[in-house]
């Protein structure tokens, strides 16, 4: 197994750009059979958030996901749990 950093960050970034490159890290988590990542996302107006939800409920390697619990960076950060290989 590759060393893979079980967080992404995509605070900042233009919706567009933060899906490319959601994308790609979720391809990368899979192959490297990472259970769970933390999609940090921030709060902001909420348009990256939403847009990686909408991703989420439809990817076919993701298995479930959360906001983050209070402590955990709250409604700044998804968990995601990835399928198995």
């Amino acid at each position: 197994m590759v060393n893979f950093d079980p967080e992404i960050h995509l605070r900042h970034l233009p919706v567009e750009d933060a899906l490319y490159k959601l994308e790609k890290y979720l391809d990368s988590a899979f192959v490297n059979e990472i259970g769970t990542v933390r999609v940090v996302h921030g709060k902001g107006s909420g348009a990256v958030s939403r847009a990686v939800w909408d991703l989420l409920k439809t990817h076919p390697l993701v298995k479930d996901f959360r906001f983050a619990d209070h402590g955990e960076g709250d409604y700044g950060v998804t968990i995601t749990e990835m399928e198995e290989r």
